[in-house]
């Protein structure tokens, strides 16, 4: 495993084979050997004309230029540079993230040494920080540190070579696409300033050397010289971006603090932006004094003075604003996650929170940890209160994990460390020790990943624990109290588990569908409501606590809502025996239960399926009681399973009902009528297969019923009766709406109905009667209709003074 280290400023340690480069003066000639091609060759840069950069004047432009030496790259080199520069990275934003992060890197090193030395190494240059300007008249951007900064042999040897074995394979293993994992290699990093700038300088100072300055325009070579300045920086490095035509947007001011503040918020030392700010001052009406200097000469008496004395006093002070230029701090968060949990207050974490997530939500509740072990890092998760569109499109939803290297963020969504069901959490996640790809941009697979994920969830369960037995963060676990138990008891909406439940609940549903390894924990967090809870939630544990002695199962029943299953006849029996049954009323509920299929060693049985067994009576009883109902109730249940050929598979004799005739059950491992609800509301159900699920339905009819007794009756004496047919399709479409299933049949349905109201209503033929004929008027009462409506009805017009009709005659009216 290849680790972040704390390197010098750039450091460069790639594998590449060994390569030196031959310094030159800038008056020397190229090479004219036979083997020049081979060896190290003189290139002339571009002779720079005035000033490029802030603090350089053209004069000392020139003294650079004259002095400078000038190196060439071997050749893998160059197609390494090819290769950084068009390919490795994703986008040219990150090469600010590269800086920053090297920058950190060289203070770092610095204060270690600080501790560490005897003596005083700082000397000067006591603040720790880093900054950040632009010139836009210039078009470069600078990033300068107080670090450990650079020897003029570290600039050639850092920045300038690359001398290890292995350049051709690894420039080859690049080509082709290869992950090569060279993290904390910090020359790859710097090497992306190049997807941005076409030219960069970089001044350097170490406590063991002069100034120097390295240039290159990514050609192919470089040059070192001796700062002309002298000593400007006290120590560090300043680097100096001469930006591309298309990277100008680097030269804004609020897409640099927006980068800042993204990537690098959390590095522990000062970040600082040069920006503008617009400020209001006072200033004074100078006109008096203008018009005061336009006479000199003329002579003042003493009341003129005077006066100009108390006009100097009352002068109006008028607001203006004017921009302001000065250092800005940008990284104002700091990284609680490195503190120990203990140190933190609840309302850092809410504020942190924020400062992450940037949701109108809080933190319900969270987490605060560090893994050791294979891979070490530091961790905070948190749970939001509200779910928010978390389930508006729960497939692309991804957990809000912010990966980061020692405070550099990586990536602000990583999706592999927590797996999909559990999307809803967000937080950070810090390491030192991560195998990053070579651009660290992304995380490599590798089993180290697998482990960190393992640990992640492991802690989610454990938070979820936590909040189970109301303890929110790092709080201690609540003390048990008889009284708040009573008062949780009468308002239980107000538990922070229930809270989160209501808002999170289907996403441990889904763990327990997709989670396999954390089932049976997954399990202990579910919640329902039962027929015996009221508005209350329990857990599969609590109602495990709640069963009868000679109760096996654990009872369910699932429907559309909470008021169609309180009035299913499947509870009449099990209400009957206080039996508790829970309802399952979410349409991922069933889906959930099928995964699960038993809880602490006892099965989840359904209600609605058939071969049930409560266990509280003597089985041989029952199996003698049931033989005898269904030798006299042969007749029917041969009749119905007959006529209703193609809609049931069976027809039997059942004692889970109590005051129902009939109900229509599905087979142990069929659908029931609320998976058979849900499939149709699919969007590419197929209605060919659930239509064949009706050959697995069973009519179980209850023996004790007086419209089954009487039916059987019919069955055995009449059975080619439409009357008998009528009744019994009857029982049938009855059963199977009460039982949740859909009528498919419509048009059928609705002639039985009608015919068996036509015989209620004794109704001999439900023929229509013929329609009412109009009576036929004689032509002498139609004129005297006519003639009595002409005088008495029609109402007098009314004239307005010009002759106009106001209204009120007849051609009003109509």
């Amino acid at each position: 495993m290849i680790k972040i280290h704390f390197a010098c400023l750039f450091l460069i340690a790639l594998l590449f084979a060994g390569t030196f480069v031959t310094p030159s003066h800038s008056d020397d000639a190229v090479p004219d050997t036979a083997d020049a091609e081979t060896e190290t060759e003189t290139v002339n840069l571009e002779k720079p004309s005035g000033v490029l950069m802030d603090g350089v004047t053209a004069e000392q432009e020139t003294a650079i230029e004259e002095s400078k030496e000038k190196f060439e790259f071997q050749a893998e080199v160059n197609r390494l540079m090819d290769i950084i520069i068009n390919s490795l990275y994703k986008s040219k934003e990150i090469f600010l993230r590269e800086l920053i992060s090297n920058a950190s890197d060289a203070i770092d090193k610095i204060r270690f040494m600080a501790v560490a030395a005897t003596s005083d190494v700082l000397h000067d240059t006591k603040e720790l920080e880093i900054k950040i300007s632009f010139n836009k008249d210039l078009k470069t951007l600078t990033i300068r540190d107080t670090g450990v900064g650079m020897t003029r042999a570290d600039l050639v040897a850092n920045l300038g070579t690359v001398a290890k074995s292995g350049t051709t394979n690894f420039v080859e293993g690049l080509a082709e696409g290869q992950d090569v994992s060279l993290i904390g290699q910090f020359g790859v990093g710097f090497y992306s300033v190049y997807l941005v700038a076409d030219r960069v300088r970089v001044v350097s100072k170490n406590n063991d050397d002069d100034q120097y300055i390295w240039e290159s325009t990514a050609d192919s070579s470089f040059s070192v010289a001796k700062d002309p300045r002298g000593n400007t920086l006290g120590r560090g490095t300043e680097i100096t971006l001469f930006l591309k035509e298309d990277a100008h947007e680097f030269l804004q001011q609020k897409r640099l603090e927006e980068l800042i503040q993204r990537y690098s918020e959390f590095i522990m030392f000062p970040i600082k932006l040069y920006k503008k700010t617009e400020q209001v001052v006072e200033t004074e009406d100078d006109e008096d004094e203008e018009e005061d200097e336009e006479k000199p000469n003329e002579e003042k008496d003493e009341n003129e003075l005077a006066v100009e004395e108390e006009e100097d006093i009352e002068k109006v002070k008028e607001a203006k604003k004017v921009d302001v230029w000065d250092w800005h701090r940008v990284n104002s968060e700091t990284a609680i996650w490195s503190r120990d949990k203990e140190e933190v207050e609840p309302e850092e974490y809410k504020k942190f929170f924020k400062t992450i997530c940037k949701d109108p939500t809080d933190a319900h509740t969270w987490i605060h940890f560090k893994a050791e072990g294979e891979v070490e890092f530091k961790s905070i998760l948190f749970i939001p209160a509200d779910a928010l569109q978390t389930y508006d499109d729960y497939n692309s939803k991804t957990a809000g994990i912010r990966l980061y290297v020692r405070k550099v963020l990586i990536k602000d969504d990583f999706q592999d460390l927590l797996p999909k069901y559990l999307n809803f959490i967000r937080g950070v996640v810090d390491s030192d020790d991560l195998p990053l790809n070579v651009s660290r941009e992304t995380l490599q697979q590798h089993k180290v990943l697998k482990v960190m994920g393992k640990k992640l969830v492991r802690k989610v369960l454990e938070m979820l624990r936590k909040l189970a037995n109301g303890q929110i963060g790092n709080a201690p676990p609540p003390e048990e109290d008889e009284d708040e138990e009573k008062k949780e008891e009468e308002d239980q909406s107000k538990h922070p588990y229930i809270q989160f439940w209501n808002q999170f609940g289907k996403s441990i549903k889904m763990g327990v569908i997709e989670d396999s390894s954390n089932r049976s924990k997954l399990a202990k967090m579910l919640r329902f409501k039962a027929n015996t809870s009221g508005d209350k939630f329990i857990s599969l544990d609590e109602y495990v606590g709640n069963m009868k002695e000679w109760q096996k199962d654990i009872y369910f029943i699932a429907g559309e809502s909470l008021e169609s299953v309180k009035k299913s006849p499947f509870l009449e029996v099990a209400e009957k025996k206080g039996l508790e049954v829970l309802f399952l009323t979410d349409p991922i509920d069933e889906y959930c239960f099928q995964h699960l299929s038993e809880h602490d060693g006892r099965k989840l049985q359904s209600l609605t399926k058939e071969n049930l067994k409560f266990g509280d009576e003597d089985e041989d009883v029952v199996k003698k009681r049931t033989k005898i109902y269904k030798e006299n109730f042969k007749p029917l249940t041969k009749y119905l399973k007959e006529l209703f050929e193609g809609k049931v598979g069976k027809v039997t004799v059942s004692q889970r009902v109590d005051k129902t005739p009939c109900v229509i059950v599905t087979s142990q491992y069929g659908n029931t009528a609320n998976m058979e609800r849900i499939m149709r509301a699919q969007t590419f159900s197929d209605t060919k297969n659930i239509q064949q699920m009706a050959a697995g339905r069973t009519l179980e009819i209850n023996p004790r019923h007086p419209i089954i007794i009487e039916l059987n009756k019919k069955a055995n004496e009449e059975p080619d009766a439409q009357e008998t047919k009528d009744l019994s399709w009857l029982l049938y479409d009855t059963a199977l709406l009460s039982s949740g299933f859909y009528q498919d049949d419509t048009e059928a349905y609705a002639a039985r109905m009608y015919r068996t109201l036509g015989g209620s209503l004794n109704v001999e033929s439900l023929e229509l009667a013929p329609e009412v004929e109009i009576p036929v008027e004689d032509e002498e009462e139609k004129g005297k209709k006519k003639a009595e409506y002409d005088d008495d009805e029609l109402p007098e017009p009314i004239f307005s003074s010009d002759g106009g009709n106001f209204g009120g005659g007849a051609e009003d009216e109509l």
